[in-house]
């Protein structure tokens, strides 16, 4: 019984995509690594009360890929970061990683839509309820978050449960 429990968990901690949802092809995650600005996100616990928050993407010494989270809590009136790492896990070119911030535990994270200059992308977790729009900018045209939410939409996302992240500081 115990055995069957470690099995499941360890499934559960493989990267995964939404059913119906394709992660971008051709991907270089040497063009992806540096500075990401979260424009919009669906919220959840990690990420809740945040404000300003960026990821910074650099490569490690092993090839992982170093993760580190960042934003300001508007209740604690602090700023907050977290630290991980994330490795690609799909095909060759395939924008699909699993990251983990918490030891051995994994998270899917798929690039899904990324423009050809690496400066805007839409990123969706292991379900549907794990969306981000990044940005290189603190800010996006209308025309991008359109495109953007169109996609996301198209693969069946709420759209309407986007939080739209203050890029103040």
């Amino acid at each position: 019984m115990m055995m069957a429990f470690v099995a499941l968990f360890s499934f559960a901690g493989c990267a995964n995509i939404p059913k119906g949802v394709v992660a971008v092809s051709n991907f270089d995650a040497g063009k992806y690594v540096g500075k990401w600005y979260e424009i919009a996100r669906f919220d959840f616990r990690f990420e809740r009360n945040l404000s300003n928050t960026t990821a910074e993407y650099s490569f490690n010494k092993n090839g992982t890929i170093r993760v580190e989270n960042r934003g300001y809590d508007t209740i604690k009136n602090t700023w907050k970061s977290a630290v991980g790492k994330a490795k690609l896990v799909g095909k060759s070119g395939e924008a699909m990683l699993k990251v983990s911030f918490f030891g051995p535990f994994y998270a899917g994270y798929n690039v899904i839509a990324l423009d050809s200059d690496y400066q805007t992308a839409l990123v969706a977790g292991d379900h549907f309820t794990y969306l981000w729009i990044l940005s290189r900018t603190k800010t996006i045209d209308e025309a991008t978050k359109q495109k953007y939410l169109k996609v996301a939409e198209a693969y069946g996302f709420e759209t309407k449960n986007l939080i739209w992240v203050k890029q103040d500081n």
